[in-house]
C-alpha cells in the first residue's frame, strides 16, 4: 500500500533539492511491501541517526527480517534526515515518512526506536516531531503510535524516559514482537469497551490504562510514566512506583538459545554507500571475559553462541541474495568464540574461490593472536586491528583486561610477515588511577610495533594508536567513579602527540565536548530530558557529527535546565548512594558490581603506593 501521491510529491519538490537523495527514496533489493490493509499490526523500525549509519546496524536488519516474516505484521524503516531533507519538509508540510510505502510515522501502530549512541537524543525528538507524533508520552492518546526504545542506551533509560512509552531491556529479538501483539491487543480491547473516542483527555486515559496492563505482565517492559524518581542535593535519592502493580525493578528479556535465532539471510542493500557494505553475521552474543570498564559484557549475559554450520549456511544464503563481496562476523570479543579457527577456515573454503572477502572486528590480544595472520591470509587486507586498551600490566591488572604485550608484539611480527602492513589500536585515557606513565606506554607499544615492522619488512609499519575519553558507564564496576575533566583529557591527548618519535606512528584521539556530551547524557537522571528538548528546540541536530555538533548549545541547555554537570558526572558516587539507573537489573546484580568496585579501590591504592 504505498502512498503514491506522497512519492510523487517527494519525487518533484523534495529529493531533487537535497543532498544524497538515495537515502530517502527507498525500493532498495530485499525490502518487503506488504498491504496494510491484510496485516494486523504496523511497525516502523527507526534509527536515530543517518541512513548511512542506521543501514549498517546488523541489529535493525535483525528485526526487520524477524517481524517481516510474520504474515500479520509489517515492518518498514524510518532515519533521521539530515538538515536540509528536514527543512524542505517542514516547508511542504510533508511528514517524515517510512521508506518502504511512505506512510507517516503518525500511522503506524507501534514506533521503534534502536538508541545505540547517546549523543543521538535530539534526533528522536526530530523524528517524533517531524512524523507527526507528540514529543512526550503523557501527551499521546491511543490513537497515537506505540514508541518504544530498544539498544544499550536503554541500560539507563532515564535521560530518554519522558520521550518514549516503553523501554525494552535487553535482548529484542523475543521482546518487540511480543510486545508489539500485547499493544494491538489493548488498543482492540479498549476500543470494544470504550468504543472510538475523540476527546483527547479520554483517549490519555485510555493509553495510560493500557501502558499499564502492558507494564504489570511484562518484565522487561519499563513504563517510565509510572516511575517518579525523588532529588535531594542534586541527586536521585530514590524512584517511587506511582502504580503498586508495576515492577519495582525492570529485568532483562534474554534469548536461551542464539542458534535457533534466524539471521538475517535477506539483508536490504542500499542505494547508496554505507559504512558498511557487507554481510554481517553474529556469531556469538556476550562475552567471556569481565573487563571493568565494559559495558557490554556485562549487559550481554549470559554468553551464547551459534554452530558454525548455521553461519557459513547464512553466509551463503546472503551472499546469494546480495552479491556483496565481504562477510564481517560479528560479536564483542570474536577470537573468543569456541569455534573461531574451524569457522575462519570453513568461510575461506567457501568464499575464497569467489573472491569474498572475510572481515573479523577488532582482535582479542592473546597467545591466539600469534596464528591468526596465517589463517586470515591478507585477501585485499593491508590492516589489522587490536584493542589493548591500555599498555601497562599493572593498569590491565586493574581493568582486568588479561592480555600480554609479548602476545601482542609477535602477533604483530606474524601479521608484518604475512603482508599486513598497518596496525590500529585501541586504547582508552582518563580510566581511575591513570599516571603519567600509561600515557607514556600508549606511545612507546605504539612505536615498538611501528619498530617491529621495520624489523620484518625493511621500513616502519603505520601504526596508529586510537584513544578514545573514558566514561564510566552504567551497570560497569566503574559506575561510582566519576568522569575526568575537559581540562585532564585536552592536557592527556597533548601529552601523547608531543611523545611521538617516529613519523609512522600517530595518536588520534577523540573529540574532548563529545565526549563530555556522551558523559552527561549516559549518566544523566530524568531531569536531562529537559537538557534536551532545550537543546532539540535550539537548533541540536546530528551532533554524532563533528560538523554539526555545537556544544555550547549543549551547555547552555544544561545550565538553563538546572542540571549540576560536575555533581552529574564528574563528582564520584559512594557505594551505597543510590544511582539513577539502579531500578534496571543485570545479571549478577549491584552486589558483583559493587564487590568489583572495591576490588578496584584496592587495587588503585596499592598501585598509587608503588610509585
Amino acid at each position: 500500500m504505498i502512498r503514491h501521491d506522497r512519492r510523487r510529491l517527494l519525487e518533484t519538490q523534495i529529493w531533487p533539492h537535497v543532498q544524497t537523495p538515495g537515502q530517502y527514496v527507498g525500493g532498495e533489493r530485499n525490502i518487503t511491501v506488504k498491504d496494510h490493509s491484510q496485516v494486523r499490526g504496523k511497525l516502523c523500525l527507526g534509527f536515530p541517526d543517518a541512513y548511512t549509519i542506521g543501514m549498517s546496524h546488523h541489529g535493525l536488519q535483525v528485526l526487520y527480517s524477524l517481524m517481516n516474516r510474520r504474515e500479520d505484521w509489517c515492518a518498514e524503516r524510518v532515519f533521521t534526515p539530515w538538515p536540509d531533507m528536514e527543512r524542505l519538509l517542514r516547508e511542504k508540510g510533508i511528514p517524515l515518512y517510512s521508506l518502504e510505502t511512505f506512510t507517516a510515522l503518525s500511522d503506524f501502530d507501534v514506533l521503534g526506536l534502536s538508541l545505540q549512541y547517546e549523543i543521538s537524543a535530539a534526533n528522536v525528538l526530530t523524528m517524533l516531531d517531524l512524523g507527526g507524533i507528540p514529543l512526550e508520552s503523557v501527551d499521546r492518546t491511543l490513537a497515537d503510535p506505540l514508541v518504544v526504545a530498544g539498544g544499550p542506551c536503554c541500560q539507563n533509560p532515564e535521560p530518554v524516559a519522558d520521550f518514549f512509552d516503553v523501554m525494552i531491556i535487553g535482548d529484542g529479538e523475543p521482546a518487540l514482537p511480543a510486545l508489539c501483539d500485547a499493544w494491538i491487543e489493548e488498543k482492540r480491547q479498549a476500543i470494544v469497551r470504550d468504543g472510538e473516542l475523540f476527546d483527547a483527555a479520554a483517549g490519555r486515559r485510555q493509553r495510560e490504562e493500557a501502558l499499564a496492563n502492558i507494564a504489570s505482565r511484562t518484565a522487561y517492559a519499563y513504563v517510565p510514566r509510572f516511575y517518579q524518581p525523588e532529588y535531594a542535593d542534586g541527586r536521585v535519592v530514590d524512584l517511587h512506583r506511582t502504580r503498586p502493580d508495576v515492577p519495582a525493578t525492570i529485568a532483562p528479556s534474554v534469548i536461551d538459545d542464539l542458534d535457533a535465532m534466524p539471521l538475517p539471510t535477506r539483508p536490504i542493500v542500499p542505494y547508496v554507500e554505507c559504512v558498511h557494505d557487507r554481510i554481517a553475521l553474529e556469531i556469538m552474543r556476550g562475552c567471556p571475559h569481565l573487563c571493568r570498564f565494559c559495558q557490554s559484557t556485562v549487559i550481554k549475559r549470559p554468553l551464547r553462541v551459534r554452530e558454525v554450520e548455521t553461519i557459513v549456511e547464512a553466509a551463503r544464503e546472503s551472499y546469494r541474495n546480495t552479491g556483496l563481496n565481504e562477510i564481517s562476523i560479528l560479536s564483542l570479543s570474536s577470537s573468543d568464540y569456541p569455534h573461531f579457527e574451524p569457522l575462519i577456515k570453513r568461510l575461506h573454503e567457501v568464499f575464497k574461490p569467489l573472491g569474498v572477502n572475510i572481515g573479523v572486528p577488532s582482535l582479542r590480544v592473546n597467545e591466539q593472536l600469534r596464528t591468526l595472520p596465517l589463517l586470515l591470509g591478507n585477501d585485499r587486507r593491508s590492516s589489522m586491528t587490536l584493542a589493548p586498551e591500555v599498555a601497562r600490566d599493572d593498569m590491565r591488572e586493574q581493568i582486568r583486561k588479561k592480555i600480554k604485550n609479548s602476545d601482542l608484539i609477535e602477533g604483530c611480527r606474524v601479521a608484518f610477515q604475512n603482508g599486513f602492513e598497518s596496525v590500529k589500536l585501541y586504547f582508552m585515557c582518563g580510566l581511575p588511577g591513570e599516571r603519567e606513565v600509561d600515557l607514556d606506554g600508549i606511545v612507546d607499544l605504539a612505536e615498538q610495533i611501528a619498530t617491529v615492522g621495520k624489523e620484518v619488512r625493511g621500513r616502519f609499519a603505520k601504526v596508529t594508536a586510537s584513544v578514545s575519553n573514558f566514561v564510566p558507564k552504567p551497570h560497569t564496576p566503574y559506575q561510582w567513579n566519576g568522569m575526568q575533566s575537559r581540562e585532564y583529557f585536552r592536557w592527556a591527548h597533548q601529552y601523547m602527540r608531543k611523545r611521538c618519535r617516529i613519523r609512522s606512528v600517530s595518536v588520534k584521539c577523540h573529540d574532548v565536548e563529545t565526549s563530555m556530551l556522551e558523559g552527561v547524557l549516559s549518566r544523566g537522571d530524568r531531569r536531562t530530558g529537559r537538557a534536551i528538548r532545550l537543546a532539540w528546540e535550539r537548533g541540536a541536530r546530528m551532533d554524532g557529527w563533528t560538523e554539526h555538533l555545537d556544544p555550547q548549545r549543549w551547555w547552555d541547555a544544561l545550565e538553563d535546565a538546572g542540571i549540576d554537570v560536575q555533581k552529574q558526572v564528574h563528582e564520584p558516587y559512594e557505594l551505597l548512594d543510590r544511582l539513577p539507573w539502579d531500578h534496571v537489573n543485570v545479571k549478577f546484580g549491584r552486589a558483583y558490581l559493587e564487590k568489583e568496585q572495591t576490588r578496584s579501590t584496592v587495587q588503585l591504592t596499592a598501585m598509587a603506593q608503588a610509585e
